[in-house]
């Protein structure tokens, strides 16, 4: 398929976080694109007000005359997928049966980027935050990049960064362009990627109602590593499990044995100052603009690609000194000297454990309120009893109910049966619509809430409960 000749293309799925960020590529392009999901968020609110068609029905009805009047020529129709779209989707079954190109967002995504430099950040945790910072390297260094990124960047509020070779040219990209992605791992989907230098963060299972075990996501893992035209970047601990049978540069947050690694770190006036050795050098005196000390790791690796790109130490240092972080990445909504609120993406038990500990660092001697809604009815069988030893981190626990996303429910599984596995004594189940009240009878120092499905509706609500509940 020649992209260049793509005049209109059409999205199943058109809110995802990368669906969105590939609709809004498109739509810079000068293609016509419109689609379909399956509630209206703020995102796909943007997605209208950037002049994109968006309806919320599935109803071959509301796809536009265009895209479906006959005879079509098909070659100039494009039709994007998530795999969340069920196979019984109406709208998916007339694409299917009228022959239309159909494909994964993957997919698409290699094709954008096999022709340019593109940079690939794999990994089960850490992917987002650190593709968006290499990206704000790049940016800061002035090398022009584009991005698609797996969230909000809050430098430049969006999950797309835009060459200006491709905005002022309105094409394909080419050898000439420099492009990160996020790789990922659901699906198999980082095959479809060939870059020429990749970051590997972490291979904990994951999606395991995909891959079935550890093992063949491992070895997935391994096979991705493999497509890397140039250079391989692994976190120290992950050297083992990735067979790349190439010669890899590593990376640590402590682990002096590394290629790259951080010493001397300290929280200063709440960020984290350190040094970051590298194989040449020892960039002293750093200052990340986020906290959390797994970013800090997150940090190493973005190094390790700028150094690989010849990104002068002072434009490291300065970018890494004013990223901003990632939206719903241990993102701050209230910070008083009485009353913190943080909320965070965290759905799998290292994330939660990650997020967990940067609070309880941050704020030593504080109470530590988390609210975790679990994601997946497979995901909460699969690794509960590490989602309950990463929640008994906590000094009290709500509990939301499991949300289902694309799932059925499974027998047995339930947040009732991760309440009972967790050791925590102040520990509950609240339902969502109870969650305000909930909050106003608790004496809050550090709230968080985390989860991957629809908690994030409640994080206003949860704004306005606090400042009308308690004293700021």
């Amino acid at each position: 398929m020649d992209i260049k000749n793509i005049t209109h293309v059409y999205f199943l799925g058109i809110g995802g976080i990368g669906m969105s960020a590939l609709a809004r590529y498109f739509n810079a392009m000068g293609k016509k694109v419109s689609g379909y999901d399956k509630t209206p968020t703020s995102l796909t609110a943007e997605l209208i007000a950037e002049g994109i068609e968006v309806h919320f029905e599935d109803n071959i009805r509301f796809i536009p005359e265009a895209i479906k009047q006959l005879p079509y020529d098909l070659e100039n129709i494009l039709v994007v997928y998530t795999p969340a779209i069920p196979k019984e989707h109406s709208e998916f079954i007339f694409f299917s049966f009228n022959g239309f190109n159909i494909k994964k967002r993957a997919e698409v995504l290699g094709l954008i980027t096999e022709s340019a430099f593109t940079i690939g950040v794999a990994g089960t945790h850490g992917k987002t935050t650190t593709s968006s910072l290499i990206a704000h390297i790049l940016k800061t260094a002035n090398l022009d990049p584009s991005a698609f990124l797996g969230g909000i960047t809050q430098n430049y509020n969006t999950n797309l960064l835009l060459s200006s070779k491709l905005k002022t040219n309105n094409h394909p990209a080419t050898s000439n362009n420099l492009i990160v992605v996020e790789a990922d791992e659901y699906d198999r989907s980082f095959l479809t990627l060939h870059p020429e230098i990749a970051v590997i963060t972490s291979v904990d299972a994951d999606h395991l109602d995909i891959y079935g075990d550890e093992k063949y996501m491992q070895e997935s893992y391994s096979l991705f590593a493999k497509q890397v035209k140039s250079k391989l970047i692994l976190k120290k601990n992950i050297v083992s499990t990735v067979n790349s049978q190439k010669e890899v540069i590593t990376y640590s947050v402590n682990d002096d044995t590394a290629d790259y690694f951080a010493q001397n770190i300290k929280i200063e006036n709440g960020y984290y100052q350190y040094e970051i050795v590298t194989p040449t050098n020892i960039f002293e005196k750093i200052t990340l603009g986020l906290p959390g000390l797994h970013n800090v790791e997150n940090s190493i690796a973005a190094t390790a690609i700028a150094c690989l790109m010849n990104i002068s130490e002072n434009d490291i240092r300065n970018a890494l000194k004013t990223f901003k972080g990632v939206k719903r990445r241990f993102d701050y909504h209230i910070k008083t000297d009485s009353l913190v609120y943080i909320d965070d993406y965290a759905h799998h038990p290292e994330e939660l454990k990650a997020t967990i500990n940067s609070a309880k660092e941050m704020y030593p001697g504080k109470k530590i309120t988390g609210i975790f809604q679990p994601h997946l009815f497979s995901r909460t069988r699969d690794f509960a009893d590490d989602f309950a030893r990463s929640l008994d981190l906590l000094d009290e626990c709500i509990l939301l109910e499991i949300y289902p996303a694309r799932e059925l429910p499974i027998a047995g599984v339930s947040s009732q049966m991760l309440l009972d596995k967790m050791k925590l004594t102040t520990k509950k189940i609240c339902q969502k619509n109870e969650l305000l009240k909930e909050l106003s009878g608790h004496k809050l120092d550090v709230l968080l809430t985390m989860g991957a499905g629809d908690i994030d509706t409640l994080i206003e609500p949860i704004k306005r409960e606090l400042n009308n509940h308690v004293t700021l």
